[in-house]
């Protein structure tokens, strides 16, 4: 620990307060969790962790004492120096980010004049801190510093990158705050980056569009590759070599999902039209991510002749491996559109949990691999879990009905799996048949 420790109420025990209050304990300092939800608070008091994240759970237990949760606002700002507002901000029909809750935590804040400073996590449209700092200001809050520190770990590595950042932002128009937010860094291996607050609510909608327009950029090419025989992960692995460009984010697939890129990029174009201006790129990013996972069961329908009453099988349900989240996930639009063309689904996935809502009620789950494969007419790879490189392919092909598999991800050697009798359509790669 270095610096002198402080105490923290954080706002929101999701993904991000969880791990921001896990890691920041960890850091040394006191920290509060305050949740709306009375059985996600439950589980933390009695040491259960309502989400998966690797290390978070270990991390949480190793600093406990560090640690208390709550239902009560007032309780957890009782003795805190610093307020950190992690609560999420979904999007609205108009794909603007509902500010609700932040907006619910501000106002639990009137009270708070012994506060340090309140910051704000959560991912907001830039502005957004400028009506805070005014709010506050009208509830006689104005010796309480304000700042904006968005975050950018990764779900599946999130403790990691915290600790561990490429930088940490700090938006703020007060130098004592920007030094406290600093100080309370201490310890963390990444530079600190200090800005106005509406440059820092920017770097976070930027840099979550520029990954989502890297990722539809090489899904693109990845059509193309399909149209003219090229082969999309030996053009990805060259381009990576330049250094201006880098291979991160450049892997072909079913397109991006999750919690932040869709909801991130959708809330930055609804924020440019407000303005007045037609993100016409992100337009185009938006529009490409939504038809990829659509482009794959149009693949599979001229593979198969039909869809209905073949028994399809989805590998994979979370939108990326790593992690239990269902967000925005391709397989949704998957077994909705495979459902809608009266395929039989099954399912596989180690973490998924969904609701037991459409289209995940007429999905038969299955525990295994092969017993997921078992009577497919074919499969889609949709996540690229591990699980799926240990699979022992030529045996669960006896399995299946008709070996056709979409490899979503393009995490399996089309040659090796030909050769293991399949029928493997990839994205941006040629289709590769068994020989006869």
């Amino acid at each position: 620990m270095q610096g002198s420790a402080r105490h923290i109420a954080v706002f929101g025990a999701g993904y991000i307060g969880l791990v921001t209050a896990a890691c920041f304990a960890h850091l040394g300092h006191h920290v509060t969790v305050r949740d709306i939800q009375p059985e996600r608070i439950r589980l933390l008091q009695a040491g259960d962790v309502p989400i998966y994240e690797p290390g978070l759970g270990e991390l949480l237990a190793e600093n406990k004492e560090f640690l208390t949760y709550t239902l009560d606002a007032a309780e957890a700002v009782r003795n805190a120096d610093i307020a950190y507002i992690c609560v999420d901000t979904p999007p609205t029909a108009s794909g603007d980010a509902d500010l609700s809750r932040v907006w619910s935590v501000i106002d639990s804040l009137r009270e708070t004049a012994h506060l340090a400073a309140v910051v704000v996590k959560s991912t907001v449209p830039v502005g957004t801190g400028a009506r805070i700092r005014t709010a506050m200001d009208e509830a006689g809050l104005h010796r309480v510093g304000y700042a904006s520190n968005p975050e950018f770990t990764a779900e599946g590595r999130a403790v990691t990158d915290f600790f561990h950042p490429d930088r940490i932002v700090i938006g703020t128009d007060d130098p004592a705050t920007a030094q406290l937010l600093t100080d309370l860094h201490a310890g963390i291996d990444g530079p600190v980056q200090t800005m106005d607050v509406a440059s820092a609510e920017m770097v976070k909608l930027a840099s979550n569009a520029l990954l989502a327009t890297k990722i539809t950029f090489i899904n693109e090419i990845a059509t193309v590759c399909e149209a003219t025989g090229a082969d999309v992960t030996r053009v990805a692995d060259a381009v990576g070599l330049d250094h201006r460009l880098g291979r991160h984010f450049l892997n072909a697939g079913l397109g991006y999902g999750g919690s932040c890129f869709p909801k991130d990029s959708r809330a930055l174009r609804a924020m440019a039209s407000n303005s007045g201006y037609s993100f016409q790129l992100l337009n185009a990013v938006i529009e490409v991510n939504d038809l990829q996972p659509r482009r794959a069961v149009q693949r599979l329908k001229t593979e198969l002749g039909t869809l209905r009453d073949k028994r399809v099988a989805l590998l994979g349900m979370t939108f990326k491996a790593g992690t239990d989240d269902m967000r925005e996930a391709p397989s949704t639009v998957l077994a909705s559109r495979l459902l809608a063309e009266g395929a039989v689904l099954t399912c596989w996935d180690p973490m998924a949990h969904p609701a037991n809502v459409q289209p995940w009620n007429q999905a038969e789950r299955r525990n295994t691999v092969p017993a997921a494969l078992t009577g497919a007419d074919a499969a889609i790879i949709v996540t690229e879990w591990p699980q799926l490189l240990d699979t022992d392919w030529a045996a669960t092909q006896q399995l299946m009905r008709t070996a056709v598999l979409f490899d979503g991800r393009n995490l399996l050697n089309p040659h090796d799996m030909a050769h293991a009798g399949y029928t493997c359509l990839s994205v941006g790669r040629a289709t590769h048949r068994p020989a006869r």
